[in-house]
Protein backbone atom coordinates (compact mmCIF):
# COMPACT_ATOMS: atom_id res chain seq x y z
CA UNK A 1 0.00 0.00 0.00
CA UNK A 2 2.54 2.36 1.49
CA UNK A 3 4.77 1.47 -2.09
CA UNK A 4 2.15 2.06 -4.41
CA UNK A 5 1.30 5.70 -2.56
CA UNK A 6 4.86 6.54 -3.06
CA UNK A 7 5.03 5.30 -6.92
CA UNK A 8 1.42 7.52 -7.27
CA UNK A 9 2.87 10.76 -5.47
CA UNK A 10 6.19 10.38 -7.76
CA UNK A 11 3.70 9.92 -11.14
CA UNK A 12 1.83 12.93 -9.95
CA UNK A 13 5.02 15.30 -9.30
CA UNK A 14 6.42 13.89 -12.71
CA UNK A 15 3.33 14.58 -14.84
CA UNK A 16 2.98 18.10 -12.86
CA UNK A 17 6.44 19.14 -13.69
CA UNK A 18 6.12 17.74 -16.93
CA UNK A 19 3.41 20.11 -17.66
CA UNK A 20 4.93 23.25 -15.60
CA UNK A 21 2.74 23.17 -12.63
CA UNK A 22 3.34 22.27 -9.08
CA UNK A 23 2.21 18.89 -7.98
CA UNK A 24 -0.64 18.53 -6.08
CA UNK A 25 1.13 18.00 -2.82
CA UNK A 26 2.75 21.19 -3.70
CA UNK A 27 0.13 23.16 -4.68
CA UNK A 28 -1.92 22.04 -1.13
CA UNK A 29 1.61 23.44 0.73
CA UNK A 30 1.40 26.73 -1.14
CA UNK A 31 -2.39 27.11 -0.13
CA UNK A 32 -1.91 26.12 3.28
CA UNK A 33 0.90 28.99 3.25
CA UNK A 34 -1.23 31.21 1.91
CA UNK A 35 -4.12 30.67 4.78
CA UNK A 36 -1.61 31.50 7.14
CA UNK A 37 -0.51 34.62 5.39
CA UNK A 38 -3.45 35.68 4.94
CA UNK A 39 -4.26 35.01 8.43
CA UNK A 40 -1.65 36.76 9.68
CA UNK A 41 -2.20 39.89 7.69
CA UNK A 42 -5.67 40.17 9.01
CA UNK A 43 -4.41 39.71 12.53
CA UNK A 44 -1.26 42.50 11.85
CA UNK A 45 -3.65 44.70 10.44
CA UNK A 46 -6.62 44.96 12.89
CA UNK A 47 -4.11 44.49 15.95
CA UNK A 48 -0.66 45.51 15.14
CA UNK A 49 2.73 42.93 15.06
CA UNK A 50 3.62 43.00 18.41
CA UNK A 51 0.30 42.29 20.25
CA UNK A 52 -0.33 39.36 17.71
CA UNK A 53 0.94 35.91 18.90
CA UNK A 54 1.77 32.68 16.86
CA UNK A 55 -0.69 31.36 18.33
CA UNK A 56 -3.19 34.29 17.38
CA UNK A 57 -2.04 33.28 14.08
CA UNK A 58 -2.26 29.51 14.00
CA UNK A 59 -5.70 29.87 15.00
CA UNK A 60 -7.14 31.93 13.02
CA UNK A 61 -5.83 29.93 10.32
CA UNK A 62 -7.41 27.34 11.14
CA UNK A 63 -3.69 25.22 12.31
CA UNK A 64 -1.96 23.90 15.46
CA UNK A 65 0.90 25.97 16.26
CA UNK A 66 2.89 22.66 15.44
CA UNK A 67 2.08 23.03 11.72
CA UNK A 68 2.58 26.84 12.10
CA UNK A 69 6.17 26.40 12.41
CA UNK A 70 6.35 23.63 9.45
CA UNK A 71 5.43 25.95 7.28
CA UNK A 72 7.01 29.19 8.82
CA UNK A 73 10.20 29.67 10.61
CA UNK A 74 8.77 32.47 13.04
CA UNK A 75 6.03 34.92 13.48
CA UNK A 76 7.92 37.81 10.82
CA UNK A 77 7.88 35.00 7.73
CA UNK A 78 4.09 34.43 8.22
CA UNK A 79 3.43 36.78 5.75
CA UNK A 80 6.44 35.76 2.42
CA UNK A 81 4.37 33.54 1.03
CA UNK A 82 1.77 36.89 0.91
CA UNK A 83 4.17 38.66 -1.35
CA UNK A 84 5.07 36.06 -3.38
CA UNK A 85 1.55 35.62 -4.35
CA UNK A 86 1.08 39.11 -5.39
CA UNK A 87 3.81 38.96 -7.79
CA UNK A 88 2.48 35.52 -8.87
CA UNK A 89 -0.88 36.96 -9.65
CA UNK A 90 0.96 39.78 -11.94
CA UNK A 91 3.54 37.47 -13.60
CA UNK A 92 -0.12 35.35 -14.71
CA UNK A 93 -1.90 38.16 -15.69
CA UNK A 94 1.09 39.51 -17.85
CA UNK A 95 1.23 36.02 -19.08
CA UNK A 96 -2.73 36.32 -20.76
CA UNK A 97 -1.96 39.38 -22.48
CA UNK A 98 -0.21 39.52 -25.68
CA UNK A 99 3.33 41.26 -25.35
CA UNK A 100 2.27 44.16 -28.37
CA UNK A 101 -0.59 45.66 -25.26
CA UNK A 102 1.43 48.55 -23.54
CA UNK A 103 2.20 47.30 -20.32
CA UNK A 104 0.27 49.64 -17.89
CA UNK A 105 -2.75 48.32 -19.40
CA UNK A 106 -2.20 44.95 -18.71
CA UNK A 107 -0.81 45.78 -15.07
CA UNK A 108 -4.24 47.80 -14.98
CA UNK A 109 -5.88 44.45 -15.42
CA UNK A 110 -3.97 42.98 -12.35
CA UNK A 111 -6.07 45.19 -10.37
CA UNK A 112 -9.75 43.67 -11.79
CA UNK A 113 -9.25 40.34 -11.30
CA UNK A 114 -11.39 38.34 -8.70
CA UNK A 115 -8.06 38.12 -6.32
CA UNK A 116 -7.22 41.67 -6.25
CA UNK A 117 -10.22 42.51 -5.61
CA UNK A 118 -11.03 39.88 -2.60
CA UNK A 119 -7.49 41.07 -1.42
CA UNK A 120 -8.73 45.18 -1.32
CA UNK A 121 -12.17 44.98 -0.61
CA UNK A 122 -11.03 46.19 2.72
CA UNK A 123 -9.27 49.16 1.75
CA UNK A 124 -9.23 50.04 5.37
CA UNK A 125 -7.68 47.13 6.50
CA UNK A 126 -5.35 46.51 3.67
CA UNK A 127 -3.77 50.31 4.07
CA UNK A 128 -3.31 49.41 8.02
CA UNK A 129 -1.65 46.27 6.90
CA UNK A 130 0.77 48.68 4.55
CA UNK A 131 1.60 50.95 7.46
CA UNK A 132 2.36 47.78 9.25
CA UNK A 133 4.71 46.85 6.84
CA UNK A 134 6.47 50.23 6.51
CA UNK A 135 7.07 50.58 10.14
CA UNK A 136 7.91 47.22 11.90
CA UNK A 137 11.57 46.62 11.13
CA UNK A 138 11.40 42.86 10.70
CA UNK A 139 8.82 42.97 8.81
CA UNK A 140 9.91 45.76 6.08
CA UNK A 141 13.30 43.58 6.00
CA UNK A 142 11.39 40.52 5.06
CA UNK A 143 9.28 42.76 2.73
CA UNK A 144 12.86 44.19 1.37
CA UNK A 145 14.37 40.51 0.91
CA UNK A 146 11.05 38.98 -0.53
CA UNK A 147 12.12 41.66 -3.30
CA UNK A 148 15.19 39.86 -5.09
CA UNK A 149 12.95 36.56 -5.18
CA UNK A 150 10.11 38.98 -6.69
CA UNK A 151 12.55 39.93 -9.66
CA UNK A 152 13.91 36.99 -10.57
CA UNK A 153 9.75 35.82 -11.11
CA UNK A 154 8.55 39.10 -12.83
CA UNK A 155 11.58 39.36 -15.28
CA UNK A 156 10.84 36.33 -17.85
CA UNK A 157 7.49 38.06 -18.14
CA UNK A 158 8.82 41.22 -19.09
CA UNK A 159 11.40 40.06 -21.21
CA UNK A 160 9.45 39.99 -24.24
CA UNK A 161 8.10 43.31 -23.82
CA UNK A 162 10.89 44.34 -23.21
CA UNK A 163 12.49 42.44 -26.41
CA UNK A 164 15.67 41.51 -24.38
CA UNK A 165 16.94 38.59 -22.28
CA UNK A 166 15.86 37.86 -18.50
CA UNK A 167 18.97 38.64 -17.63
CA UNK A 168 19.69 41.53 -19.44
CA UNK A 169 20.49 45.14 -18.00
CA UNK A 170 17.68 46.64 -19.41
CA UNK A 171 15.28 43.98 -18.41
CA UNK A 172 16.30 43.82 -15.12
CA UNK A 173 15.80 48.01 -14.56
CA UNK A 174 12.33 47.69 -16.11
CA UNK A 175 11.73 45.02 -13.29
CA UNK A 176 12.74 47.10 -10.42
CA UNK A 177 11.06 49.96 -12.25
CA UNK A 178 7.35 47.69 -12.24
CA UNK A 179 8.31 46.69 -8.47
CA UNK A 180 8.98 49.93 -7.03
CA UNK A 181 6.06 51.40 -8.57
CA UNK A 182 3.48 49.19 -6.91
CA UNK A 183 5.83 49.30 -3.77
CA UNK A 184 5.55 53.32 -3.48
CA UNK A 185 2.04 53.80 -5.00
CA UNK A 186 1.06 51.12 -2.09
CA UNK A 187 2.80 53.08 0.78
CA UNK A 188 1.69 56.37 -0.77
CA UNK A 189 -1.89 54.87 -0.98
CA UNK A 190 -1.65 53.91 2.76
CA UNK A 191 -0.47 56.68 4.60
CA UNK A 192 -3.13 59.52 2.88
CA UNK A 193 -5.59 60.64 4.66
CA UNK A 194 -7.96 60.66 1.02
CA UNK A 195 -6.16 58.74 -1.03
CA UNK A 196 -8.08 57.55 -3.57
CA UNK A 197 -8.80 54.39 -5.85
CA UNK A 198 -5.69 52.40 -5.72
CA UNK A 199 -5.99 51.56 -9.56
CA UNK A 200 -6.00 55.41 -10.06
CA UNK A 201 -2.77 55.88 -7.94
CA UNK A 202 -0.85 52.84 -9.95
CA UNK A 203 -1.94 54.96 -13.09
CA UNK A 204 -0.46 57.56 -12.44
CA UNK A 205 2.30 56.43 -11.33
CA UNK A 206 2.79 54.37 -14.36
CA UNK A 207 1.86 56.99 -16.44
CA UNK A 208 4.62 59.06 -14.91
CA UNK A 209 7.81 56.80 -15.76
CA UNK A 210 6.18 56.42 -19.41
CA UNK A 211 7.16 52.68 -18.72
CA UNK A 212 4.93 52.05 -22.17
CA UNK A 213 7.41 54.33 -23.95
CA UNK A 214 10.62 52.07 -23.03
CA UNK A 215 11.66 50.23 -25.81
CA UNK A 216 15.19 48.01 -26.41
CA UNK A 217 16.95 48.60 -29.07
CA UNK A 218 18.92 45.21 -30.49
CA UNK A 219 22.35 45.81 -29.69
CA UNK A 220 25.03 45.65 -32.87
CA UNK A 221 26.99 41.96 -32.48
CA UNK A 222 30.36 42.43 -30.54
CA UNK A 223 33.34 43.97 -33.31
CA UNK A 224 30.78 46.06 -35.35
CA UNK A 225 30.84 49.49 -36.19
CA UNK A 226 27.26 51.43 -36.04
CA UNK A 227 27.18 53.39 -39.36
CA UNK A 228 24.85 56.49 -40.18
CA UNK A 229 22.09 55.90 -42.80
CA UNK A 230 23.95 58.68 -45.05
CA UNK A 231 26.66 56.39 -44.91
CA UNK A 232 28.83 59.29 -45.36
CA UNK A 233 32.63 59.18 -45.53
CA UNK A 234 35.13 59.50 -42.91
CA UNK A 235 36.80 62.68 -44.14
CA UNK A 236 33.09 64.45 -43.49
CA UNK A 237 32.48 66.03 -47.23
CA UNK A 238 29.87 64.58 -49.17
CA UNK A 239 32.53 63.22 -51.69
CA UNK A 240 34.87 61.08 -52.32
CA UNK A 241 38.50 63.01 -52.12
CA UNK A 242 39.92 63.95 -55.44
Amino acid sequence: MTIKAEVKHGKEHTMAAARGRPSLTEQRRLQTQLEIAEAAAALFADRGYDTTTVEDIASAAGISLRTFYRYCPAKEDALTPLFASSVGHLVDVLAEHPAEEPLSAAIEASFGTATAERRLEDAVRARRLVRVLGTVPVLKTRWLAAGREMQERLAPALASRAGAPPDSLEVRLLTTAVLDAFTVTMEHWAWQDEPGELVDLMRRALAFLRLDELQVKPRPPAGSRATSSCACPENGHGTDPK
